[in-house]
Protein backbone atom coordinates (compact mmCIF):
# COMPACT_ATOMS: atom_id res chain seq x y z
CA UNK A 1 0.00 0.00 0.00
CA UNK A 2 1.58 3.27 -1.12
CA UNK A 3 2.08 6.03 1.46
CA UNK A 4 1.66 3.83 4.54
CA UNK A 5 4.72 3.11 6.65
CA UNK A 6 5.11 -0.44 7.81
CA UNK A 7 6.90 -0.99 11.12
CA UNK A 8 8.01 -4.53 11.76
CA UNK A 9 9.94 -3.97 14.99
CA UNK A 10 9.30 -1.71 17.93
CA UNK A 11 12.42 0.29 18.67
CA UNK A 12 13.32 0.64 22.35
CA UNK A 13 14.47 4.11 23.39
CA UNK A 14 16.57 4.82 26.46
CA UNK A 15 18.24 7.80 28.06
CA UNK A 16 22.03 8.06 28.13
CA UNK A 17 21.76 6.69 31.67
CA UNK A 18 19.95 3.59 30.42
CA UNK A 19 16.43 4.44 31.59
CA UNK A 20 13.75 3.13 29.24
CA UNK A 21 11.60 5.77 27.59
CA UNK A 22 8.02 5.38 26.47
CA UNK A 23 7.03 6.47 22.96
CA UNK A 24 4.43 8.87 24.41
CA UNK A 25 3.81 10.08 27.94
CA UNK A 26 0.35 11.13 29.15
CA UNK A 27 -1.14 12.61 32.30
CA UNK A 28 -1.66 9.07 33.57
CA UNK A 29 2.11 8.60 33.80
CA UNK A 30 2.36 11.43 36.32
CA UNK A 31 1.78 10.79 40.00
CA UNK A 32 1.68 13.53 42.61
CA UNK A 33 2.15 16.15 39.87
CA UNK A 34 0.43 19.51 40.17
CA UNK A 35 0.02 20.62 36.56
CA UNK A 36 -0.90 24.19 37.52
CA UNK A 37 2.27 24.58 39.59
CA UNK A 38 4.77 22.56 37.57
CA UNK A 39 3.47 22.70 34.00
CA UNK A 40 1.53 25.93 33.75
CA UNK A 41 0.04 27.49 30.65
CA UNK A 42 1.93 28.52 27.50
CA UNK A 43 3.53 31.93 27.95
CA UNK A 44 3.38 31.84 31.74
CA UNK A 45 5.61 30.69 34.58
CA UNK A 46 7.26 28.16 34.73
CA UNK A 47 7.45 28.40 30.90
CA UNK A 48 7.65 24.62 30.37
CA UNK A 49 5.12 24.98 27.54
CA UNK A 50 6.86 27.87 25.78
CA UNK A 51 7.76 31.49 26.39
CA UNK A 52 4.79 33.00 24.56
CA UNK A 53 1.14 31.98 24.49
CA UNK A 54 1.06 31.46 20.73
CA UNK A 55 4.71 30.50 20.18
CA UNK A 56 5.46 30.20 16.45
CA UNK A 57 1.86 30.73 15.38
CA UNK A 58 2.51 34.45 15.98
CA UNK A 59 6.31 34.59 15.67
CA UNK A 60 8.32 33.22 12.78
CA UNK A 61 11.09 30.76 13.47
CA UNK A 62 14.47 32.28 14.14
CA UNK A 63 17.01 31.68 11.40
CA UNK A 64 20.37 30.79 12.91
CA UNK A 65 23.53 32.12 11.31
CA UNK A 66 27.18 31.73 12.25
CA UNK A 67 29.49 34.45 11.09
CA UNK A 68 32.92 35.60 12.08
CA UNK A 69 34.66 38.94 12.18
CA UNK A 70 38.26 39.96 12.61
CA UNK A 71 37.70 41.77 15.88
CA UNK A 72 35.17 42.45 18.60
CA UNK A 73 34.82 45.99 17.28
CA UNK A 74 33.89 44.74 13.78
CA UNK A 75 31.40 42.25 15.23
CA UNK A 76 29.82 45.04 17.30
CA UNK A 77 29.59 47.25 14.20
CA UNK A 78 27.91 44.44 12.24
CA UNK A 79 25.40 43.67 15.00
CA UNK A 80 24.49 47.36 15.28
CA UNK A 81 23.97 47.50 11.52
CA UNK A 82 21.69 44.43 11.60
CA UNK A 83 19.64 45.97 14.43
CA UNK A 84 19.23 49.15 12.37
CA UNK A 85 17.96 46.95 9.51
CA UNK A 86 15.27 45.41 11.74
CA UNK A 87 16.95 42.35 13.23
CA UNK A 88 15.23 41.59 16.54
CA UNK A 89 17.56 39.11 18.19
CA UNK A 90 20.91 37.35 18.10
CA UNK A 91 22.36 34.08 19.28
CA UNK A 92 26.08 34.62 19.60
CA UNK A 93 28.63 31.83 19.93
CA UNK A 94 32.09 33.30 20.26
CA UNK A 95 33.89 30.01 19.53
CA UNK A 96 33.23 26.31 20.14
CA UNK A 97 35.00 26.07 23.53
CA UNK A 98 33.01 29.05 24.84
CA UNK A 99 29.80 27.54 23.46
CA UNK A 100 30.60 24.26 25.24
CA UNK A 101 31.35 26.03 28.53
CA UNK A 102 35.13 25.82 28.53
CA UNK A 103 37.43 28.68 29.48
CA UNK A 104 39.75 29.80 26.70
CA UNK A 105 42.78 28.62 28.72
CA UNK A 106 41.34 25.15 29.41
CA UNK A 107 43.48 22.39 27.85
CA UNK A 108 40.35 21.13 26.02
CA UNK A 109 40.20 24.50 24.22
CA UNK A 110 43.67 24.28 22.71
CA UNK A 111 43.63 25.09 19.00
CA UNK A 112 39.92 25.98 18.96
CA UNK A 113 39.69 29.45 20.55
CA UNK A 114 38.83 32.10 18.02
CA UNK A 115 37.70 29.75 15.26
Amino acid sequence: MRGVAQVSEKKQHTTLSGYELKRVYTKYDLTDFDTDEKLGEPGHYPYTRGITEEMYRDNLWTMGLYSGFASAEEANKRFRYLIEQGQTGFSVALDLPTQMGYDSDDPMSEGEVGK
